[in-house]
């Protein structure tokens, strides 16, 4: 857990913006939280004023109040992005190979229950 000060100066290491303790209170007021300069912020509490701030913050409400500050870097790269344009349709990045879309190996000319028969 963290106070309101720690919570915003973490939180002005992830971005352009600076925060500051007033910041971190009005973020409070707008999540419907009471807190104060005092109170402990756990990993609930940070998670829901993480979720008034636009763009979302890349960290999670456990992360930014754990005692590992800044969180440890993946060595694994990121995922692309992907974004949903209609509900079941995925928009891939679009330097992807496109694929054919046969449904299987191309065959001869002939079908194969046309066989002619010997005369």
């Amino acid at each position: 857990m963290i106070n309101a000060q720690e919570f915003a100066r973490r939180l002005s290491t992830l971005g352009a913006d600076t925060f500051t303790s007033d910041d971190v209170v009005d973020l409070a007021t707008a999540a419907d939280v009471r807190i104060s300069a005092d109170l402990e912020i756990d990993a609930a509490v940070a998670q829901r004023l993480l979720d008034q701030i636009s763009p979302t913050p890349p960290v999670t409400g456990a992360q930014i109040t754990a005692s590992q500050w800044p969180p440890p870097k993946s060595s694994r790269p990121a995922a692309p992005s992907v974004s949903f344009s209609s509900p079941g349709a995925v928009d891939a990045p679009a330097d992807q190979p496109t694929r054919p879309r046969g449904s299987g190996p191309a065959r001869g000319g002939r079908r194969p229950g046309s066989r002619r028969t010997p005369r």
